[in-house]
């Protein structure tokens, strides 16, 4: 097998294990595979040798090239692909995303939400939506406040042509196994009180390559992976 074939499956069965250790199925866990600067053909090998399904991109206008690339060159009849867009989103992008993507996961306030669903196309079925939420407080990070996430969950919920999943973070890297788990549960911690607020919140898009073990222990049902699968990034 070549490397992203290797790495891929070396992937899955460290998800399997932690998921295991962590007292949870491992089917319960989705892996998105970050495809973020690698080529069209580097994202046909994972899904069409790898079995990969969904692959998350960063850059607007760089996603939309693959995804339009990648629909010529599936076999035909080969199930699709689920395209995730996990970067920032800026106002004038969002048409892009609305028309060509599946997921938005990084959706940080009203007006961004309000777009979306405004430019999703009737003909396809609703964008499925994570809000994100900046657990860290960091300044130069995107997302809402923790105490924002249910007024914007609910705008969300509310809005036509999009579909409310759950919440997304990307939290203050840090190299001690409890210290991001700590941060991952505060993420957790707000979805329980959501969900018991009466939203309905069955996402949990957290963990990269780094602190993915602990984002499964604190109850990660996406995980967002890039380099332990292509490898180190290539400049956009």
């Amino acid at each position: 097998m070549n490397a992203i074939l290797d790495n891929l499956q070396a992937v899955r069965a460290n998800i399997a294990q932690t998921a295991r250790r962590a007292g949870r199925s491992p089917e319960g866990i989705r892996l998105l595979a970050v495809s973020k600067t690698r080529p069209a053909a580097e994202v046909f090998e994972a899904a069409v040798m790898g079995g990969q399904r969904d692959f998350g991109e960063n850059y607007v206008q760089e996603g939309v090239g693959k995804i339009a690339a990648l629909q010529g060159l599936l076999p035909p009849g080969y199930p699709p692909l689920a395209w995730h867009f996990i970067g920032p989103l800026q106002g004038n992008k969002t048409r892009l995303v609305a028309e060509c993507f599946d997921w938005a996961h990084s959706v940080d306030r009203p007006r961004v939400a309000e777009r979306l669903s405004r430019q999703r196309p009737a003909a396809l079925p609703p964008l499925e939506v994570c809000v994100q939420v900046n657990i860290s407080g960091e300044a130069s990070k995107s997302g809402c406040a923790p105490a924002e996430a249910a007024a914007l969950c609910r705008a969300v919920a509310a809005l036509p042509g999009l579909r409310l999943r759950g919440l997304m973070a990307i939290p203050v890297p840090v190299d001690e196994f409890d210290a991001q788990r700590a941060q991952f549960a505060r993420l957790r911690q707000l979805q329980e009180t959501l969900c018991a607020e009466g939203l309905a919140l069955d996402t949990l898009s957290m963990g990269m390559t780094h602190d993915l073990a602990a984002a499964i222990h604190e109850g990660s049902t996406l995980v967002r992976v890039g380099t332990a699968i292509f490898g180190e990034r290539n400049t956009p």
